[in-house]
């Protein structure tokens, strides 16, 4: 940790109004980003982000200036946002969601595609809230199927058939956007109709 980043959190364990504001300033964008990973939208992340300054602030004084500084912000905001998901989760894990599932063929099609951050997040955004916690603590931020369990509340064998899901939905949802669109005007049987 720098001297700067040093000085400027013991200034906020002080009190430091603006030193709080120069603090939020260097990192909220980086906890919005974190919020917005596990959050079903804007406004969610926002509230979640917001929610997590307000423990940063309160649990500063507990702070150890020689642990990461970011890394503790981010285990702050990603433990709110699995609060906020538990909070507001009304039925757990259904398996009423139909799975796709891909054909061999599919896969290799889906391997040899190329995918932007916006299209990844986009398919990450548009698969049922449990698969997407799961796949982002488990891919993303590296926690075991034991920690997720815990977490979440579920049992062990839940976390993993959520990833198991997960993934499968992610790489529909992902090579659907890699195939090209068909004419408006083309029907499905014109191939076979014309010779």
């Amino acid at each position: 940790m720098d001297q700067a980043l040093k000085d400027l959190l013991e200034r906020c364990k002080a009190g430091e109004r603006s030193a709080q504001t120069a603090l939020y300033d260097r990192l909220s964008s980086k906890v919005f980003s974190t919020a917005l990973r596990y959050a079903n939208g804007h406004d969610e992340a926002l509230d979640i982000a917001q929610e997590s300054w307000v423990k940063v602030f309160r649990h500063l004084p507990k702070f150890k200036l020689y642990n990461s500084f970011e890394a503790w912000v981010r285990r702050i905001t990603v433990n709110t946002a699995i609060t906020h998901y538990r909070r507001n989760l009304k039925h757990r894990y259904h398996d009423d969601v139909t799975e796709t599932l891909a054909t061999p063929a599919d896969w290799e099609a889906s391997k040899q595609a190329e995918f932007t951050m916006e299209e990844i997040q986009t398919a990450m955004n548009a698969l049922p809230r449990g698969y997407r916690t799961v796949i982002q603590l488990y891919l993303v931020d590296g926690y075991s199927h034991k920690e997720i369990a815990e977490m979440l509340g579920v049992d062990i064998n839940t976390s993993k058939s959520q990833l198991s899901r997960g993934r499968k939905q992610l790489q529909a949802l992902l090579l659907n956007m890699a195939r090209p669109a068909k004419p408006a005007n083309e029907r499905p049987d014109d191939k076979k109709l014309n010779p």
